[in-house]
């Protein structure tokens, strides 16, 4: 069960990467990368929340309708959705119709606005975040960390939903607060790189 994945090219990547054609090129391209935009920030957040006990193949294969119907995630933007357009997005096929996550979109895109006024960027806010790298446990090992969980505590006392320790744990994995690739990913090198080259917010 353990043997690595071997992807089509011959090089070793991360286990999960082989559950479905279409988590390669996540798994090569974006996942683990550090991010600095607020945009695409809120959006994996936004995301995260919607895969709560679903795939996260679901999610990626419904990404750019959740992208069409939410602005591409502009919390600006969001932030000015109403009942109607919590109505509207329940009637749409293309993404995953819970009331209460779309309304909290709705609800942490208030919540982003605020921080930004508070603290300059959601990046600058999330980053303070980012654990150790010699506190942080072997690749793929755990679900929650220190830092998840106090992330998740300062979040939820500032009015934002759907942002428990595992879901804020899966967005630093996926936004470079962390290299969460496996030791023997070929990806992992690229992201090392990445991070250390990365200027923090």
């Amino acid at each position: 069960m353990n043997e690595p994945f071997i992807a089509p090219d011959g090089q070793i990547r991360c286990r999960w990467c082989g559950g479905a054609p279409e988590f390669l090129d996540y798994h090569d391209l974006e996942w683990g990368l550090p991010v600095d935009d607020d945009q695409h920030l809120f959006e994996k957040l936004c995301l995260e929340s919607f895969q709560s006990g679903l795939s996260w193949r679901t999610i990626l294969n419904k990404r750019e309708n959740f992208r069409k119907a939410f602005q591409q995630f502009d919390f600006n933007k969001v932030a000015r959705f109403t009942e109607h357009d919590v109505e509207r997005l329940l009637q749409d096929a293309g993404i995953v119709r819970h009331r209460g996550k779309i309304e909290a979109v709705i609800n942490n895109a208030k919540r982003a606005q605020e921080l930004v006024k508070q603290e300059g960027s959601l990046a600058a806010y999330f980053w303070r975040y980012e654990p150790k790298e010699e506190a942080l446990s072997a690749p793929q090992t755990v679900t929650t960390s220190d830092e998840s969980v106090a992330l998740s505590k300062a979040l939820k006392k500032m009015g934002w939903k759907f942002v428990g320790p595992t879901t804020l744990f899966a967005f630093m994995q996926a936004m470079g607060l962390i290299n969460d690739h496996t030791q023997d990913c070929v990806i992992r090198s690229k992201v090392q790189l990445a991070r250390d080259n990365f200027k923090r917010p």
